[in-house]
């Protein structure tokens, strides 16, 4: 006998602002979930920038359930950090310290290229392989408003588009964050620029006073001027080791300047850096694989929420934060995967506010904690380099099971007793 499609589940119509590492780590969780999902991206052809990215074991243990495939990110091992002193050069190596605590559910860290994390999300978001209806991505498609209460995005085109809701994971400029909060937010300057740029590695061995790059533990290494003004360079492997991912963290007066310009030279970098041990500097010698970015690092003050109506921020909407956690794709990746535990199909348009709320309950402090730790890390001296020297820190980030926590959270608040 034929199943009653009046007694049928019905799928969510979601809508998601922005097409980037966290939009569309939502889509994927949300379309495994049997709904229907478009993504509303401005830019003609969605790409990541040319830099690294870390992926730590709470974020590669939920990619690992969304299906991926750790291979197509081409990735590098993630064992943890030599930190140096950027005078005297002499490092101390820092392995994970949680590994051996649950060796069981461990996923391995890795760190790879941006956009080949991208791709993978691309895939498992939108090819037919990946669970429920394949999401719609739509690009060119800039959103110029929202009504958070009503579920209503108006595109610069003028078309109208409803949604039983809608995720703002539109970035630290975000649409969405207006219309939850009534009001635009703009996200102060930090007073800390970095340097970004990708240095072909097919010369390395060439090059000498690079061991410290190239030897023992498998990783970041972390290059840290404790003198003075705080200046770091971050350094490690992507692609499986063909290119060298290069941050430099320098403080910076004039982000909000006219004249201010998002590229710089060789020799900008050198002279911001001139005091550092000369062996560190041997980097700047590799050929460049990519120009060198200037990113103004801005952190999104703690907001009063979320949420409003049937519409959520997530990942730099709500947090947008500095670096020196590397947890910024992470935490978006749990906020979709949590989003995805709170609304399984058969969640109807009724349930959703109580269903955003339980989102806020579950994510709002932990993004905040990571976005103010971040900060402090770089403003505040003793704290600098914390996260590779604390155990308690890093368990607090890398143990953490975000989906079975939402999964506990929505079993002992919204499941139906049957009987």
């Amino acid at each position: 006998m034929a199943a009653n499609l009046e007694d049928s589940p019905r799928p969510l119509n979601v809508t998601i602002v922005g097409a980037g590492i966290g939009g569309l780590a939502a889509a994927i969780a949300l379309r495994r979930n049997g709904h229907h999902v478009r993504i509303f991206e401005a830019s003609q052809t969605k790409t990541e920038v040319g830099a690294g990215i870390g992926v730590q074991t709470n974020a590669a243990r939920i990619l690992k359930q969304f299906g991926y495939s750790q291979e197509n990110l081409k990735p590098f091992a993630f064992d943890g950090a030599i930190v140096f002193d950027a005078k005297n050069g002499i490092g101390i190596t820092r392995p994970w310290q949680t590994a051996h605590l649950n060796s069981v559910r461990q996923e391995e860290s890795v760190v790879c290229h941006r956009s080949d994390l991208h791709d993978e999300l691309n895939r498992l978001a939108t090819g037919e392989s990946g669970g429920g209806p394949p999401v719609q991505l739509l690009l060119n498609s800039k959103v110029a408003t929202c009504d958070a209460d009503a579920g209503i995005v108006t595109l610069a085109n003028g078309e109208v588009v409803h949604a039983d809701i809608v995720i703002g994971a539109d970035g630290i400029h975000s649409i969405v964050r207006t219309s939850v909060l009534g009001h635009t937010i703009k996200p102060p300057a930090s007073g800390w620029t970095c340097f970004r740029c990708l240095f072909d590695a097919s010369t390395l061995n060439e090059l000498t006073d690079l061991d410290w790059l190239t030897e023992g533990l498998h990783g970041v290494r972390s290059v840290i001027m404790r003198e003075k003004e705080f200046r770091m360079l971050f350094i490690y492997p992507c692609r499986s080791g063909t290119l060298i991912n290069f941050v430099g963290i320098y403080p910076d007066a004039e982000q909000d300047v006219a004249d201010w310009t998002p590229t710089a030279r060789l020799d900008e970098v050198r002279e911001r850096f001139t005091d550092f041990h000369p062996k560190f500097l041997r980097i700047l010698d590799l050929p460049l694989h990519t120009p060198i970015l200037k990113w103004q690092l801005r952190a999104v003050p703690i907001l009063p929420t979320w949420i409003r109506g049937c519409a959520a921020l997530l990942g730099d909407a709500a947090h947008a934060t500095l670096p020196l956690l590397g947890q910024g794709a992470a935490m978006a990746i749990e906020e979709a995967a949590v989003l995805g535990c709170l609304l399984p199909l058969g969640t109807t348009k009724e349930d959703i506010p109580a269903r955003l709320e339980a989102y806020q309950t579950l994510r709002k402090e932990r993004g905040e904690f990571v976005g103010t730790e971040s900060v402090s890390q770089a403003a505040v001296p003793a704290k600098r380099g914390k996260y590779l020297r604390s155990r308690e820190l890093q368990m607090s980030m890398i143990d953490y099971d975000a989906v079975q926590v939402a999964q506990d959270y929505y079993d002992a608040n919204f499941r139906s007793v049957k009987f």
